[in-house]
């Protein structure tokens, strides 16, 4: 029997119309700053509740179906131009099935929505990235997360774990997660880093890499 936690920690369709509804958690996504340890943390939760992890595969999956290399596809993410206006565009595109009218940009997320949905269908998963959160927002039992550090974790992590220099470690770190925030606004119309969004967030400086793990695990145990 799995593990069912109140609503009031999870954002339901009518905005939790009772705080003691009992909402089963099947999804988890997880955005997360560069260097928080938000991707390991996401495969941890995988092996801790043997549950399934998607990251890269996402892309590839994307890449696949537009036909292009994953590399051409990050090159694409890396030219979103984080535009308002072209948001907005896009979004009513994808409202109206009018894809194709979209860049290679839009058609690469709408591709990526995609592939989060269709790995949806084989059961209890978590998503690293990818506007996921976005993909599943009309999905039941889905936990959305953000993982954040301080800039000292930050720092020190991306030199442990991805090999920067340390004297440029903090310009890394923010480089990455300016992209990512663009890339958020660009495929959302929201702001990445409006905890709003979210229904968890975990700072994994101070709790730790562990620490993160377990609290989501908290909800996913059966």
């Amino acid at each position: 029997m799995r593990l069912c936690i109140t609503a009031s920690l999870l954002k339901s369709k009518e905005e939790l119309k009772r705080e003691e509804e009992i909402v089963e958690v099947e999804y988890v996504t997880i955005e997360r700053e560069y260097g928080s340890g938000g991707t390991e943390i996401a495969a941890k939760l995988s092996d801790r509740c043997k549950i399934a992890c998607y990251g890269a595969e996402i892309m590839e999956l994307a890449a696949k179906e537009l036909h292009i290399s994953v590399a051409q596809a990050q090159q694409y993410e890396e030219k979103i131009t984080g535009s308002f206006l072209y948001s907005v565009f896009a979004m009513n595109q994808l409202q109206t099935g009018n894809a194709e009218m979209l860049s290679m940009e839009g058609r690469l997320y709408v591709a990526e929505r995609s592939a989060i949905c269709s790995l949806a269908h084989y059961g209890r998963a978590v998503f690293v990235g990818h506007c996921a959160s976005e993909a599943l927002k009309d999905k039941d039992g889905v936990l959305h997360v953000f993982i954040r550090a301080s800039e000292e974790f930050k720092n020190r992590r991306a030199v442990s774990s991805y090999g920067i220099e340390e004297k440029n470690a903090e310009a890394v770190c923010r480089r990455f997660n300016r992209k990512r925030a663009k890339y958020y606004a660009f495929n959302t119309t929201k702001k990445w880093d409006d905890m709003s969004n979210y229904d968890m967030i975990l700072d994994s400086s101070r709790i730790g890499i562990d620490g993160c793990v377990e609290a989501i695990a908290a909800v996913l145990r059966e």
